[in-house]
């Protein structure tokens, strides 16, 4: 499973000159100076001082008189004009430095701060970000903007499937310290410390946010993961193995073109999560020399709940290239009795595979006796590609990353239909992850790719009752 990435190694931050030109330009800018305002007032004052002349002149019985008053009136205005121009422009002069002196002092601190500053609009997308998301998840400012918070934050789904230590249900409601597991460029788990506050957004769909990330007291890096997670996490993960607390969602995958069900994916989830994302407690395992195992016990669960399922529903179940190699795997697949048919082996490690031939070698009796090999995250990195390559599946998974703004990015449409017409030629399936909005699915349809899953085409679920209303069977041609 995924390592960690150490957010303390100074070689893995960017602050090019263009990101602190950005950092730069989202302080908030000085008010006007108050020598301009006091200009506009007496200016103000002056109309109607003349206004009053005329009026009087007006009025006047002596037309020489009137003339002079506004001769004198007149004289008045621009010299009092003139003086107060003066004055504010030495005063807005003098206030320069101070603005200058505050911009490049920000500039500095965001640019080699440990501590990432973001803001998300009512979508769900970032609005802003400091230079420290480079070190912190691997990303630069400028590739985060527009893009949505599940490309870092891969619990969050969909806008207002927030985890619970980050859902406020007033405006302007603050949090502090919420840990939470981010997601590197890399594929690594990121554990940081997020505190932050709702601002009103004109998005209907959700509230707007800003705030901080940063490690902190409970933050895992790559320096720490090499002496483990410590006999506590451990502990915990032997209890999970020895009681079974371990629960399977299952999340529905469709036929883009008729809309019908054709497969789900299992999903892990343990009761004391919350809904976070379960990948921790994976990389926690592995660390401990307990992840095949905790594994196995995942796939165990998945294969028995399975059989409540529609029976003409595929299940794909999420193994890493490991736990693949361990010669334990194919007498638990055949123990199960589920139909090795509607199996879909989905290797999920984001990371490189020294040697594949091994891993070839182990899953060539499997795909022999009609289970099909997926390969997940498809152009999220190299590592997903060279695994296309090299284990030729059966499915690519396009990865969320990919997914999330397509229909406005014409740099991902292009890789879309790349990634799609190399499916073609090498007989896989394109399937999409993580579709979220109606414009997204409109553009995957547009470009031909025909299977998908994500919220808007249903949301995983424990409960039986669900599974049960996926049994209208998919036509031939639609089957996953």
């Amino acid at each position: 499973m995924s390592g960690y990435t150490d957010v303390n190694d100074p070689r893995q931050h960017s602050g090019s000159t263009k990101e602190r030109a950005m950092a730069v330009s989202r302080i908030k800018k000085l008010p006007l100076l108050s020598g301009s305002r006091l200009l506009a007032c007496i200016l103000t004052v002056q109309v109607a001082l003349t206004a009053a002349t005329l009026a009087r002149l007006e009025t006047s019985a002596d037309p020489g008189h009137g003339a002079a008053l506004v001769v004198y009136a007149s004289g008045a205005v621009l010299l009092v004009a003139f003086w107060t121009g003066v004055w504010a422009t030495h005063s807005q002069r003098r206030k320069q430095p101070t603005a200058s002196t505050l911009s490049h002092l920000t500039e500095a601190v965001l640019d080699h701060s440990r501590v990432w500053v973001w803001a998300l609009d009512g979508n769900g997308r970032f609005t802003y970000s400091s230079p420290a998301s480079a070190a912190l998840v691997g990303y630069d400012p400028l590739e985060l903007i527009g893009r949505h918070i599940s490309l870092v934050l891969p619990e969050v789904a969909a806008w207002g499937g927030l985890p619970c230590t980050l859902v406020a249900t007033h405006r302007g409601k603050t949090w502090a310290d919420a840990v939470l597991t981010y997601r590197h460029r890399s594929g690594a788990d990121v554990v940081l410390a997020a505190s932050g506050r709702n601002r009103p957004d004109r998005h209907p769909r959700g509230l707007a946010m800003e705030g901080i990330s940063r490690p902190g007291p409970y933050s895992q890096h790559a320096d720490t993961a090499a002496t483990g997670p410590g006999p506590q996490i451990e502990n915990r993960i032997n209890d999970i193995l020895r009681n079974g607390l371990i629960l399977t969602a299952f999340q529905p995958i469709r036929d883009l073109s008729s809309g019908s069900i054709t497969g789900v994916e299992a999903l892990t989830r343990f009761p004391s999560d919350d809904g976070r994302s379960p990948e921790p407690w994976f990389s926690h395992a592995a660390a401990v020399g307990l992840g095949s195992d905790l594994e196995f016990a995942a796939l165990e669960t998945a294969l028995h709940k399975a059989a409540a399922l529609p029976a003409h529903l595929s299940v794909a179940v999420n193994l890493s290239p490991k736990t693949c190699l361990d010669p334990r795997l194919p007498a638990l697949l055949e123990r199960s009795g589920f139909p090795s048919g509607r199996i879909v082996i989905e290797i999920t490690e984001r990371l490189p595979v020294s040697d594949y031939v091994p891993l070839e070698r182990a899953l060539r009796p499997l795909r022999a006796c009609g289970m099909r090999l997926a390969v997940d995250d498809a152009g999220s990195g190299f590592a997903s590609m060279r695994h296309i390559l090299r284990l030729k599946p059966d499915i690519i998974k396009l990865d969320r990353s990919l997914i999330s703004g397509i229909d406005t990015d014409p740099g991902q449409m292009a890789l879309g239909a790349a990634l799609l017409k190399f499916a073609q030629h090498t007989g896989a399936r394109l399937l999409a992850e993580g579709i979220e909005t109606p414009s997204e699915l409109a553009t995957l349809t547009r470009l031909g790719i025909t299977a998908g899953q994500g919220y808007l085409l249903g949301r995983p679920t424990i409960d039986p009752a669900d599974w049960a209303a996926w049994s209208t069977p998919a036509r031939e041609h639609d089957t996953l």
